[in-house]
């Protein structure tokens, strides 16, 4: 069973009790998004509404910023299927489109006084539904960061503290496979120099303000020109513009943990 499928397993249960009793025709439906949003899930929406017989057809891509009362989707086949997948479908397409949306708005504020700065997700998503969360944001114009706990060596506060130092850690980091990036988080600029020096190739300025990060990041590329330097704690849509010409990149868990969602609506044509 895929992952689509067993999302769909899980709404339909034993059986959809109340769509079994419609007469067995076919028919034809139209998806609308109620909002001005960046629209994600549709390819999703579409393999959901196959696994129940139905062709489904987007009609604009995912990533694609629309108006309200746009019809993104047109799907035909057995009613009893099309009203079964439904509530799967635009749920796929609400969260995804949340996050899209969210992602979009903070790319756009910062790239209107530095287009280089990228914006990052992190892994504060839903269990079970990381991949299609990671994916919404890059729909929205958002940047890879890391998946998983194997993707990359993050260096946090507690790792810090297991290893003592900041010089301790990065030195058991310089043991780690080559082909490994190494980040590190500081809450100092002493301790951004250090890491810059033992080769961190990512820096994460941790809860500080944007002047702050600024500063660190000057004296990080003193150290080491090629490190790149991570804001991250507490941004989001409301203060993330601040963050324009400070870092190299932003990174938000505002963006998958605290995104609203995009409504939308099926009704039969």
């Amino acid at each position: 069973m895929t992952g689509l499928e067993s999302f769909l397993k899980e709404d339909v249960g034993r059986g959809d009790a109340t769509a079994d009793l419609l007469p067995d025709v076919n028919g034809r439906a139209s998806i609308v998004c109620e909002q001005d949003a960046v629209v994600a899930g549709l390819e999703e929406a579409c393999d959901i509404f196959s696994m129940v017989g139905a062709d489904a057809t987007a009609l604009v891509k995912d990533g694609s910023r629309v108006k309200a009362g746009t019809r993104v989707i047109s799907v035909s086949g057995p009613v009893r299927g099309l009203l079964t997948a439904e509530r799967t479908a635009l749920n796929f397409m609400m969260r995804m489109s949340g996050i899209a949306t969210a992602t979009s708005e903070a790319v756009e504020a910062l790239r209107e006084k530095d287009p280089d700065i990228k914006v990052c997700g992190t892994r504060k998503t839903t269990p079970g539904f990381r991949k299609y969360e990671k994916k919404a944001v890059r729909l929205g114009g958002g940047a890879e960061h890391r998946s998983g706990l194997d993707d990359m060596i993050m260096i946090k506060d507690n790792h810090i503290k297991a290893c003592g130092s900041v010089r301790g850690a990065m030195e058991r980091a310089s043991k780690a496979p080559f082909n490994l990036k190494v980040e590190i988080e500081v809450s100092s600029i002493e301790d951004a120099e250090t890491a810059a020096e033992m080769g961190a190739d990512i820096i994460m300025a941790d809860n500080m303000k944007p002047a702050d990060v600024k500063k660190l990041r000057s004296a990080v590329r003193k150290k080491n020109p090629g490190a790149l330097v991570e804001a991250s704690g507490n941004i989001t849509l409301s203060n993330v513009a601040k963050y324009a010409g400070c870092a190299d990149m932003v990174s938000m868990g505002s963006l998958t943990h605290s995104s609203g969602s995009v409504q939308f609506s099926m009704d039969l044509d």
